[in-house]
């Protein structure tokens, strides 16, 4: 994890801790995928600010699970003006979500539990989602809650490309898709300017 600073270094061992401690009992990522948790998840993660440095606003993390994209951002940009909002509907990965901010000192996030499309608009300068919904599902979330001049942080895996046709049947956006340096085949999608034909 190269170019973050010992103090974001501390925080993301410290959320890996949490989360090997916590996925015996709430399934917070595949029990096989925990051997490389760093790799195939943080990391994984880590990519998305690579390609954005936010700055200020509100960062809406959808259907955020056990915290991925959404707390590893938020952990990144801990000194930053940005506001995180980690949205998810299972109370038990809430109540995680909760320990990690606490734990881990984070003054930037906080959790909404809810379901998605129940939620007022939020206007989010930012909105993440992984492994969520396939695309075309996620268009009406991210119509419904990202600000008019909003970008939207997706990562998809290997049948990205398919699921960006079958969503331009029905939607027009402007898309960036930057591959993945993790997985083979799946990318990170910048999505922005989005409007229902």
């Amino acid at each position: 994890m190269d170019g973050v600073s010992r103090e974001t270094m501390a925080r993301l061992e410290g959320y890996e801790d949490l989360i090997r401690r916590w996925n015996p009992r709430i399934n917070l990522v595949a029990p096989s995928s925990l051997p490389h948790l760093r790799q195939r998840h943080i990391e994984d993660c880590l990519q998305i600010t690579q390609h954005i440095a936010p700055s200020g606003g509100l960062w809406a993390d959808l259907g955020s699970g056990g915290g991925l994209p959404g707390l590893v951002i938020a952990i990144v940009n801990a000194d930053q003006d940005t506001r995180f909002l980690l949205v998810e509907s299972d109370q038990r990965k809430s109540v995680f979500l909760r320990t990690v901010i606490r734990e881990l000192g984070l003054k930037n996030a906080s959790v909404k539990t809810a379901r998605i499309e129940e939620i007022d608009p939020l206007n989010a300068a930012y909105i993440s989602a992984r492994a969520l919904a396939p695309l075309p599902r996620l268009m009406p979330y991210l119509q419904r809650h990202l600000a008019p001049d909003g970008q939207a942080w997706l990562m998809k895996g290997q049948q990205w490309q398919s699921e960006l046709a079958e969503a331009g049947q029905n939607w027009r956006f402007n898309v960036n898709a930057h591959p993945s340096s993790t997985q083979d085949g799946a990318a990170i999608l910048e999505i922005s300017r989005i409007s229902y034909v």
